[in-house]
């Protein structure tokens, strides 16, 4: 126990000892939190910029044009002429679509011969794409309705039978989760722990490596020989204590940039308890098989880099082909960003979160045995490849004193 302590001291020293790793586990956290909770900080996007070329030129389309310009979400470019290149101008502007009034617009309408609007929108963005559609369905969709019900009364039917007759029933679409549609709840959260996944396996790939590199390990735990997984926690206590203060760092910012908290805190803190030991054992295990702390770093990065991407949680893990959510289900990232989505953006029912909860929990036993089996292997090798140097190194220092 003694020797066990001895050397936890040693490796909190070697971890704050080390510039690198003080930087990329301390400082990248709260830069990236930082960098994009400001990216996000809006929380949707406004003023999304939509060109109108409006053939007609009436009151009407100038009614309509007007409309579409009280929509917050998008900002009108308004052209009478049509451009020599709408495509030209869609680049030039940036602009997620283009309304096309076509011309006779007014007098179609008035004589009820049902004119036809040209909506192209750009999906060179999906993001701003989903934005400006949705402004202009709602905003079309309201002059539509205004101005057929409008024509009815003129015919003399009554403002609430009119309204009937063009919307013989009513639906209602109410919206779950996340209702506002604010991207910082949706992606900043999410990406926090993207990134304190990606800290954890940088920290751990120069775990084991760097002191096999170094010839260290044979002269420090030569006492620890025949204990794999006390060595193991060796290296991975002070990973658990410093991702503490990160997930106490996030808290703080999550007050800053006045995200939600998780609903059911205690579970989040186990959930996130467990998820921070699985990717230290993942990181363990490649940092014991891989003795070269470069190529372990290369390795893990190759892992963690696309975790976001096929975690499931911006695109369905279900719509992936079987080796990617094989892939998938292996990194840690992914059950835990499943849980995290119910527990921060659906508001959900901690029980809900078991299965995922259950899931890294297997991901960790299963990390750490094949680490504390690796490392087993490893230490057996080690010791019995420097035996016959201690043997030797004592029988000269023998010779020498006789």
């Amino acid at each position: 126990m003694k020797e066990f302590f001895r050397l936890l001291k040693r490796e909190f020293k070697l971890f704050i000892g080390n510039s690198t790793l003080r930087t990329v586990f301390f400082l990248a956290p709260v830069f990236y939190a930082t960098l994009l909770g400001f990216v996000y900080k809006s929380g949707k996007v406004e003023n999304t910029p939509v060109l109108v070329v409006d053939r007609d030129n009436t009151p009407l389309s100038n009614q309509l044009t007007e409309m579409l310009d009280d929509n917050k979400s998008i900002k009108i470019i308004r052209y009478l002429q049509e451009p020599l290149s709408i495509k030209d101008e869609v680049i030039r502007h940036e602009a997620a679509a283009v309304v096309i009034i076509p011309s006779r617009f007014e007098g179609d309408m008035l004589q009820k011969k049902y004119p036809e609007l040209n909506v192209y929108i750009n999906t060179g963005n999906v993001l701003t794409a989903n934005f400006a559609s949705k402004a202009l369905q709602l905003t079309i969709g309201t002059f539509s309705a205004g101005a057929s019900i409008k024509a009815l009364q003129k015919a003399g039917m009554p403002a609430a039978k009119a309204a009937t007759q063009y919307e013989p029933f009513k639906a209602n679409y109410i919206t779950l989760f996340n209702t506002t549609g604010n991207y910082l709840i949706f992606m900043w959260p999410a990406m926090l722990a993207v990134v304190l996944q990606q800290v954890i396996l940088l920290a751990m790939a120069v775990s084991f490596a760097a002191e096999f590199e170094r010839g260290s390990f044979v002269k420090e735990y030569l006492k620890m020989k025949k204990w794999a997984f006390p060595t193991m926690l060796i290296k991975v206590i002070p990973i658990w204590v410093f991702s503490v203060l990160i997930v106490g760092i996030y808290y703080f910012m999550h007050m800053i940039f006045h995200v939600p908290m998780p609903e059911g805190i205690l579970n989040f803190i186990l959930l996130t308890a467990v998820f921070v030991g699985s990717a230290s054992f993942l990181g363990v295990f490649i940092s014991i098989l891989i003795p070269d702390a470069l190529k372990a770093t290369q390795i893990l990065m190759v892992i963690a880099s696309p975790a976001f991407i096929i975690s499931g949680f911006t695109w369905p893990l279900n719509a992936m082909p079987a080796f990617v959510q094989f892939i998938a289900n292996i990194i840690p990232l992914t059950p835990f960003l499943q849980a995290f989505k119910i527990l921060l953006i659906q508001k959900g029912s901690v029980e809900l979160t078991f299965p995922y909860l259950k899931h890294l929990s297997i991901l960790l036993v299963i990390y750490a045995v094949i680490g504390w089996i690796a490392l087993k292997i490893k230490l057996w090798f080690i010791f019995k490849k420097s035996a016959p140097q201690e043997i030797t190194i004592e029988d000269t220092s023998r010779e020498e004193i006789e």
